[in-house]
C-alpha cells in the first residue's frame, strides 16, 4: 500500500462513503442479511447513536473511505452488555491489503480497554476467506446455524465465533465510555 492508512472514529458525514462499501454488499450477497441498503439519513443515526457507546471506525487513503469496522450490543439483556458484536468491510478494490486486519486489530484493543469482555463475530456460509481471517486474529468457532436466513432466493447458514478480551472469570468491571478511551488510541 502506497498512501498512507489512517483510522479514525466515523462521522456522520462519512455515512454516504460507507454505504458505497455496504451498498452492493446488502445488494449482492449474503454477507449481511438486510435485503435493502439503508437510507443516507438512517446510516447516519446508526453511526451516531451505535457510536456514541462502541467504536465505529473508518480507514482512510488521501481521503477516501477504503474500509470500515463497527461494534454493536450482542444482545439487549442486561447481562450480555460485556459483549460485542464485531464487523468490518473493506471497499472491494483495497481487499487484501490489511485494512480489515488493522481496522479490527484496533477495533478489539478499544473494546478491550473499554472493559467489554467478549467480541462475536457472525459469518455467512460458505465463507472460507472471513472464517480463516476470524481465525488468524484468534476468534474461536463456537457454533453454527443452519438455514437461519434467507436472502438471494435461498437459505443461508451462519457461522458464530468469539474472542475472549478479558477473562471473565470474576465480575466484570464497569463498562468506561467510550470518550473516556478515544485519546489513549489517538482518536478524537
Amino acid at each position: 500500500m502506497k498512501n498512507q492508512l489512517i483510522i479514525r472514529l466515523a462521522k456522520q458525514s462519512d455515512a454516504a462513503n460507507m454505504l458505497e462499501i455496504y451498498g452492493p454488499i446488502v445488494e449482492q450477497t449474503a454477507t449481511s442479511f438486510e435485503t435493502e441498503i439503508p437510507s443516507l439519513s438512517e446510516f447516519q443515526q446508526r453511526i451516531e447513536s451505535y457510536g456514541s457507546k462502541a467504536p465505529w471506525l473508518v480507514a482512510e487513503i488521501e481521503g477516501k473511505v477504503v474500509g470500515y469496522a463497527y461494534a454493536t450490543d450482542h444482545r439487549s439483556r442486561k447481562s450480555y452488555q460485556w459483549n460485542q458484536e464485531v464487523t468490518v468491510y473493506v471497499h472491494h478494490d483495497f481487499r487484501k491489503l490489511g485494512i480489515a486486519r488493522k481496522l479490527y486489530l484496533l477495533l478489539l484493543d478499544m473494546l478491550q480497554a473499554m472493559n467489554f469482555c467478549k467480541a462475536i463475530a457472525v459469518i455467512t456460509l460458505p465463507n472460507d476467506a472471513s472464517i480463516a481471517f476470524h481465525r488468524s486474529i484468534g476468534f474461536r468457532h463456537i457454533g453454527e446455524m443452519k438455514n437461519i436466513g434467507y436472502k438471494l432466493g435461498k437459505w443461508h447458514a451462519t457461522s458464530w465465533w468469539d474472542i475472549d478480551l478479558h477473562h471473565n472469570t470474576q465480575t466484570p468491571k464497569d463498562i468506561k465510555p467510550l470518550t473516556d478511551i478515544v485519546s489513549q488510541f489517538g482518536l478524537f
